[in-house]
């Protein structure tokens, strides 16, 4: 079985929403005093659009903005029309074109404390082909995620990233593609960028958010239609050890939606009917209820 990362291939056209503006490329926006480059004060969020679909993009956007206003920034635009700005953005690209969908708020001004004023938006989407259905491998993860009193945990914020790639470098350099991390208390959190489900004996688990992961979209999405197709799937506090006694494990994140585990560590798994029946009924939601709704 080949395995690969579930963040795939990230070329192609890029456009940018800022200020009023929309600009191609990559063209520098912010200057070296902004509090966001050298505070990582900034969050954000992805959402995903593929042949004129965007599932759950209005949930995407009322996340960015629920995350700015947890750093305390002056939010200077609604989710709805956040919304609205990223169909513009879709429309402008191919029908058939893979995207990324990111809205953020960074703040630009402050030292060590920011201006919350000073807050800005920004949208980017860029070119970005949907990882093929295969198997990725995971490793366990010696860094841990940090607990809400330590870290804005229930924000997407950029500030807690670094400790992600450099779970991302060690698994790459024990030649896996991402890596399970555990919580401070040694329980399972997630895979490095998205969510973890395993199933045993056809009923489906997933750790339950406990503050210190971000629980995901995409992650909601797949337990509500499993269950809506009758599997039993259960949010529990799960060990590393539930993980390598499974019958199969697979992620479930928005840029490769769901994918199957084939290895942890030394443990081998087949692709599992649960994790295509999962990635069956998230496609066939996006049929149905990820297109653009009428004005």
């Amino acid at each position: 079985m080949e395995c690969g990362s579930p963040m795939g291939d990230m070329t192609g056209r890029t456009i940018t929403y800022h200020k009023g503006a929309w600009h191609e490329g990559n063209p520098p926006m912010l200057g070296p005093m902004a509090h966001s480059l050298w505070m990582a004060s900034a969050v954000f969020d992805g959402a995903r659009a593929f042949g004129g679909l965007a599932p759950d993009l209005a949930r995407h956007c009322a996340r960015v903005v629920t995350s700015a206003k947890s750093f305390g920034m002056t939010c200077e635009i609604t989710a709805s029309e956040i919304e609205a700005l990223a169909w513009t953005g879709i429309e402008k690209f191919d029908a058939d074109a893979e995207l990324y969908v990111r809205p953020l708020f960074y703040f630009a001004d402050g030292f060590v404390t920011p201006d919350p004023d000073s807050a800005t938006f920004m949208l980017t989407l860029f070119e970005a082909p949907m990882p093929a259905w295969r198997g990725t491998s995971a490793c366990l993860s010696s860094f841990r995620r940090p607990s809400p009193e330590m870290a804005p945990t229930g924000a997407k914020a950029s500030c807690l990233y670094p400790n992600v790639a450099r779970a991302m470098l060690e698994a790459r350099e024990r030649g896996f593609d991402i890596a399970v991390v555990l919580d401070g208390l040694g329980n399972v959190a997630e895979f490095t960028t998205s969510n973890l489900f395993i199933a045993k004996d056809q009923v489906v688990r997933t750790p339950v958010a406990n503050g210190s992961f971000l629980a995901g979209i995409t992650r909601s999405r797949v337990m509500e239609l499993l269950r809506d197709g009758g599997v039993e799937v259960c949010e529990e506090t799960l060990r590393f050890a539930d993980v390598l006694d499974a019958d199969e494990v697979f992620l479930t994140g928005n840029f490769p939606k769901v994918l199957p585990v084939v290895r942890v560590e030394d443990r081998d798994y087949q692709e599992g009917p649960m994790a295509q029946l999962a990635r069956d009924l998230y496609f066939s939601f996006a049929e149905r209820e990820g297109r653009k709704k009428a004005a």
